[in-house]
């Protein structure tokens, strides 16, 4: 009778864990991204991105690697740099402001001289360097998820790592995910998955 007793209590015991775990990530999943003032990332503000280190370059930009069409994700050298800002596009139509774990388009709100789009997308992995790129310009449609991206937390408050692993996009898909730091190449920083990691910071534009 005693092991039958001790029996229930433990399995009352996991499953009270199991809603807990369940629970907590939920709420994970739910936490909004702040910006430096400790403000939610709103859908369709913009915020400048930048390293929440020093010595890692500026803010992001766009970066004309090759002298030609399309342009990429990349850094301002310097921490004084002035970058470009990017706008923020949840995935879930319900979702005004951005969650950590949850994916979302990201563009810079800025014109090119390029007839394309500023939204970011992971490119193919490159010849020279062996990492995939981040591009800007549109996708072709049908099931091509590279245009959606997440970010998710450190061990540090307020501060972030942009990954792409749009798995709330396609949750039975498996994907190679990865995260986002910095490439440099020709006195350039370019983003780039398969690497250095990144930790930044969401500066709203006044």
């Amino acid at each position: 009778m005693k092991l039958a007793s001790s029996s229930v209590l433990c399995l009352a015991w996991l499953l009270i864990m199991m809603m807990a775990t369940s629970a907590l990530s939920q709420s994970d999943d739910n936490a909004s991204v702040l910006d430096t003032n400790r403000r939610p990332l709103q859908r369709g503000l913009e915020y400048y991105i930048k390293p929440a280190i020093t010595d890692s370059g500026g803010r992001f930009t766009l970066i004309d690697r090759n002298n030609s069409c399309p342009l990429y994700v990349g850094q301002v050298n310097t921490d004084s740099g002035e970058g470009i800002p990017v706008i923020f596009t949840p995935y879930a139509g319900e979702d005004n402001v951005v969650k950590v774990n949850r994916d979302f388009k990201v563009a810079f709100s800025a014109g090119t001289i390029c007839v394309q789009s500023t939204e970011w997308k992971v490119g193919g992995r490159d010849r020279t360097n062996g990492r995939r790129l981040i591009v800007t310009g549109g996708t072709n449609g049908g099931r091509d998820y590279s245009n959606y991206f997440r970010i998710v937390e450190t061990q540090s408050e307020g501060i972030y790592n942009i990954q792409w692993c749009p798995t709330e996009v396609c949750p039975t898909c498996r994907f190679d995910c990865g995260t986002i730091g910095g490439l440099r190449e020709n006195r350039k920083i370019l983003g780039a998955l398969d690497g250095n990691v990144l930790p930044v910071v969401f500066e709203r534009r006044a």
